[in-house]
């Protein structure tokens, strides 16, 4: 099932690799944005809690596919790229086992315990 998981945010990843070629941005755009969203991570230095939030409204692809829907509807392109830089990350993270956080440490998230064996 892991395996399977995770050929669906490659899927999901490669997605957001070809909206973003719809764009009208440089090549070069999308590696230099696509670690942005980690900022949220800023957020676990006040607390776990706030951490988590914050880490999850940046890596949950609802807010993603919201931010570039709206960019779509409305031509905006900056949003549109940030919805897709948004989409793709998540995508990332997760091929790479990093899930939405739990509130009690960094290291809980949805997909397990980073870092331990199975």
């Amino acid at each position: 099932m892991d395996t399977l998981l995770k050929l669906e945010e490659v899927g999901q990843f490669l997605l957001s690799i070809i909206l973003f070629t719809q764009l009208d941005y440089a090549w070069w755009v999308f590696p230099a944005c696509l670690l942005l969203p980690d900022i949220a991570m800023l957020g676990y230095a006040v607390n776990p809690r706030v951490g988590a939030v914050a880490y999850n409204i940046f890596h949950h692809k609802l807010p993603a596919l919201l931010v570039l829907a709206v960019g779509f509807c409305f031509q905006i392109p900056i949003l549109s790229l940030g919805g897709i830089i948004l989409f793709g990350h998540s995508a990332m993270d997760r091929i790479f086992g990093y899930g939405l956080k739990y509130g009690d440490d960094f290291k809980h998230t949805h997909l397990g315990w980073i870092g331990r064996k199975k």
